[in-house]
This record gives C-alpha cells, structure tokens and sequence, in this order.
C-alpha cells in the first residue's frame, strides 16, 4: 500500500516541536505552503508563523483541520484532552491524526475522539531541526500500515524512524527525546575541561563536538558494541584508561542510567498532571 498524501495538511500546536516540523516539511517539499494549516495558542505567534512560512495559520483548531487529510497533534500533553474535545465534532474517521504530544497513548485520543480515527503516535527529539533526529512511531487501534507509512515518510525527512510497539514509547521519550539535553551537558563537560587544561573556550568546545558526532557516527555505521569500540581507544597503560577509571569513580555510568530511568518514570505521569 501506498501512503496518504493530503491536499491539506494541519498542524495544531505549532510551538518548538511543531515548527521545527514545518519547517522540514516545507525544506523537504513534502509539502508546499498552501497546503498548511497551522495553529498557535495566541494571534502574534499564528501571524509569526504566516509571514515566515507563508502558510495558514490562526488561533482557530476546528477551522484547521477541516478538510484536512493528515493532522499533526504537536499541543503540550497536559491540554491533549482539551484540543481533542474541541475538535471532536469536526474530525472523520477518514483523516489522520499523527500525535507528538509526548506521553499521550493512542487508546486516549481514541476514546477522546468517540470515532474510529487512525491514529499514529509519534516521539521525535529535537536534532529533527537539522534533519539528525530520532523518531519512534506506533500505531493506534484503528491505524493500518499504510497510515504507518505516511508517518514515516514524514519523519524521515528529519532523520530516522522506526516503529516499536506502544508499550515501549515512554522509554523512547525518556532516552532519545531527553537524550540530547544529557548529551549537551556531556559535551558542555568535555568544552570545560578542555578549558580547564588551557585550550580556548571555541576550541574545546569544537574538540569535544566533532568528537561526539565523530563517536556516534562509529556506532550507527560500524553496528559495533559501543563497548568495544570504547576497548579501540583504550590502549594497554595509556592515558584514556586512568580517564577511564576517573568516569567509573564518579559513577557516569549509574548516574546516565538512572537519568534516563527517572525521565521515564516522569513521562509516564506527564499526560496525567
């Protein structure tokens, strides 16, 4: 089956996540301006958005998605159950809603809705901006494979996609949609020392980013172990195994692994708060 390319397409939320959606979208001439509808929770911002992008855009949700083939749900979690209310009696079972609003399992919208709406779930991050992101999809109840993938082609235009299955979701959010801000504070660590044995702030910081990109481009082209590819580096005697060894006394490894395990202990409450 082929996917679902809609005359009209309409983003509800169109704040951090469902800009930088926009934008690649428009970048990757997946669609054109005239076919956007997008939505903002004040006037100033909706104009913002029609004079960068030369699209549709207001204040009004309904009036979006009327006639609209796909519908991006990008709203903060906490106000889903709102959007979707005022929405409800305009949506058809023969549009698409694909959700980005983080924690808020498909059986929600569905049971908000009261229509047999596919619906496909959504977890991207923000290296999107730059097409780098990570996205994880899954599918509602009444979705079937050809909503998957229109959701994939959509996504794949920043960066990779893959689908899981819904219980994993909250994981996904918890590791690679928080994942780049614990990066940041890595790399903003390796910058500081750099400075801290004399280099200069541009430079420490450039060293310790190409080398970040540099690693994790071994892991994704090479499909080796990160471990193994760690015991390359670490040469008998030399000075990245007393580094090393710095890391594991202050607990780097625990303190990564219970980062990301707090983060998805709280995005499974986010929909409910």
């Amino acid at each position: 089956m082929t996917s679902i390319r809609p005359e009209k397409l309409a983003i509800l939320g169109a704040g951090k996540m469902g800009s930088i959606l926009l934008q690649s979208f428009l970048r990757d001439k997946l669609l054109k301006p005239h076919q956007v509808w997008a939505t903002a929770a004040h006037a100033d911002r909706a104009r913002a958005l029609k004079d960068k992008f030369k699209i549709h855009a207001g204040t009004n949700n309904r009036e979006a998605i009327r006639q609209a083939g796909i519908i991006f749900l990008c709203v903060k979690p906490q106000i889903v159950a709102e959007v979707l209310r005022e929405i409800r009696d305009d949506i058809t079972p023969n549009q698409l809603i694909i959700s980005v609003a983080a924690s808020v399992p498909t059986e929600m919208i569905e049971r908000a809705l009261e229509k047999d709406v596919p619906i496909v779930r959504a977890m991207p991050n923000t290296p999107c901006v730059l097409g780098a992101g990570m996205t994880a999809l899954c599918k509602g109840k009444f979705a079937r494979s050809e909503h998957l993938q229109t959701a994939t082609r959509f996504f794949d235009a920043v960066g990779r996609t893959l689908i899981l299955d819904e219980k994993h979701m909250d994981a996904v959010t918890g590791l690679s949609a928080s994942g780049p801000a614990y990066i940041f504070i890595i790399l903003e660590s390796l910058a500081e020392a750099g400075v801290k044995v004399g280099l200069p702030r541009d430079i420490a910081t450039l060293l310790a980013a190409q080398t970040t990109l540099g690693a994790a481009r071994m892991v994704l082209e090479t499909g080796d172990h990160p471990a193994l590819l760690k015991d390359a580096v670490t040469t008998p005697a030399g000075c990245t195994i007393d580094g090393i060894l710095e890391l594991e006394e202050g607990k780097l490894r625990v303190t990564l692994i219970k980062a990301v395990v707090k983060a998805v202990q709280r995005a499974k409450e986010l929909a409910f708060s």
